[in-house]
């Protein structure tokens, strides 16, 4: 009896183990390029798919007998750093550990030409086309990474010539190789003006799941178990992380696997929305490879003002800035730029507010009323005390210096709110503002809806009152509420003393609906 399939989270899909969807309709253009002869590029982020994709291009390659194709990965000669001698080598261990086709022993050649000798040789005894798929092309940098794509590019050129080489090479990383910037952090002029690669005819993005790729893998679940997933809860999926591949099989593992979910009953958007807040909570080795990243400055650069909502300088540096967090699977570019999926972003504002919530003593008991419901007003006013003894200590201690007010008061409603409640938060660059929407279950099975918007008055700007009331009103009218909750910082040099300026005022939208305003 063969066993049961499951979800797959760690290293590569294979179809005898994991639900998996084919990779070829995902980038049917890979197929098409390799029976043309053609060198090229695939990217996307961590945990996309690519490996599984070059791992089954190869299995396809190889069962049609159409080519001799491996696959070989560039993880280990990362160590070699700028001694290409030393990673040449390994890349050549790689290959011989990874295939029985390979001349043995590999020719003799001088430092620096040695992989492009052995995979001219190579493709001389090869009776078939010789296709290569090398794997994190990207771990490998500075003189290593030059002097391999320089043999490529040789042995790509001589072809012509009749010099046997790989009728196809695939590099597969993080990001477009084409860009011989990357090879030296970023500084051309250690290369000169000709990219060591411009012989790729074209570089392929691996993009994320459409919402029909979720139906047709969750489908697997439900044809080998009897276990469907509801509508909503195949929504909630592809909103929860907008395709991402390694969340949309985390989420799934998680309430198939860990949650326990008997099969006959259906998974339900509710059990997606649990099994999304326990992968904030545990922050598997994927979510923390990424959160690993929010210090780096170029990040910075372009996730503070996301966070913030303040317009970004598009330069040339945030550009090529941008264009790296893209890479690496943190930002998208909506109607302006954004965090990449709803679940990256509760990540990034617990991770920047953990220091902030470890100040915070206060727990959810201290705001429910007798009803069960949570008093948001008796919670911002305790915010606010909060605010005078620490605030302006915690923002000085706070990386993200620009988005300070946001991460304390997210940091400080995160720590009430834990455990009893959700807390949904919308933030993008430009927008002048961050929205919360605060759900807390109460009573028999009732629930509690509260919205809030933060705003931040910077120095320069005018009094943000008027824009955020207008701005709370489309929120309101989104979320089919009546009242909600305005948040002001006076960040200006000019501002009276915090003592004298945190006051409560009641207000109305433009549609005249209810606010609370809070300055602080």
């Amino acid at each position: 009896m063969a066993k049961p399939r499951y979800f797959n989270t760690t290293g590569p899909c294979d179809p005898r183990l994991h639900y998996v969807l084919p990779s070829q309709p995902r980038l049917p253009e890979a197929r098409e390029l390799i029976d043309l002869d053609r060198f090229f590029v695939i990217h996307a982020p961590r945990q996309s798919g690519k490996t599984t994709m070059l791992h089954s291009l190869e299995r396809e390659l190889t069962k049609e007998g159409a080519a001799v194709a491996v696959t070989i990965s560039c993880e280990e000669a990362s160590v070699a750093g700028d001694d290409y001698e030393a990673a040449e080598l390994i890349l050549l261990d790689e290959l011989r550990w990874t295939t029985n086709s390979a001349p043995n022993p590999w020719p003799e050649a001088a430092p620096g030409k040695r992989l492009g000798a052995a995979l001219q040789a190579w493709a001389a005894q090869c009776e078939l086309p010789l296709v290569l798929l090398i794997d994190e092309i990207d771990a490998l940098y500075g003189e290593s990474l030059i002097a391999v794509l320089r043999q490529l590019r040789r042995g790509h050129n001589n072809r012509p010539r009749g010099v046997p080489f790989p009728n196809s090479v695939v590099l597969c990383g993080l990001r477009d190789v084409r860009d011989y910037k990357i090879a030296f952090g970023g500084d051309p002029s250690r290369l000169g003006a000709i990219s060591p690669f411009n012989i790729a005819v074209r570089s392929l993005r691996l993009d994320d799941f459409t919402p029909e790729d979720i139906r047709e893998l969750y489908g697997q679940h439900t044809a080998e178990t009897g276990q469907e997933f509801t509508k909503e809860a195949l929504t909630a999926a592809f909103e929860f992380t907008r395709g991402q591949p390694w969340l949309i099989n985390a989420l799934a593992w998680e309430i198939t696997f860990e949650m326990r979910v008997p099969p006959e009953e259906p998974i339900t958007a509710g059990h997606m929305e649990q099994a999304k807040e326990r992968l904030i909570r545990a922050r598997a080795t994927h979510l923390d490879s990424l959160v690993a990243k929010l210090y780096e400055p170029r990040v910075k650069r372009v996730l503070e003002p996301v966070l913030a909502g303040t317009m970004v300088n598009v330069d040339e540096a945030f550009t090529d800035d941008f264009s790296y967090v893209r890479d690496l699977g943190l930002a998208a570019m909506g109607s302006s730029v954004e965090i990449a999926n709803p679940i990256y972003r509760e990540v990034i504002l617990r991770v920047l507010g953990a220091g902030v919530e470890a100040n915070v003593h206060d727990n959810s008991r201290s705001f429910v009323l007798p009803d069960g419901r949570l008093d948001v007003l008796n919670l911002l006013r305790e915010f606010t005390a909060f605010w005078k003894q620490h605030g302006e200590t915690l923002a000085r201690g706070t990386t993200y210096h620009e988005a300070a007010c946001q991460i304390i008061l997210m940091a400080y409603l995160h720590r009430i709110v834990n455990g009893g409640g959700f807390l949904d938060r919308e933030y993008a660059a430009g927008t002048g503002r961050l929205d919360v929407y605060l759900r807390w279950p109460y009573g028999e099975r009732q629930v509690q809806r509260e919205a809030m918007e933060l705003k931040v008055w910077r120095p320069g700007q005018r009094d943000p009152v008027d824009e955020g009331l207008a701005q709370l009103d489309r929120y309101l009218d989104r979320l089919d509420l009546e009242t909600g909750y305005l948040v002001v910082f006076d960040r200006r040099p000019e501002a009276s003393p915090m003592e004298e300026r945190v006051r409560f005022d009641q207000d109305r939208t433009p549609a005249g609906r209810q606010v609370t305003v809070l300055r602080a």
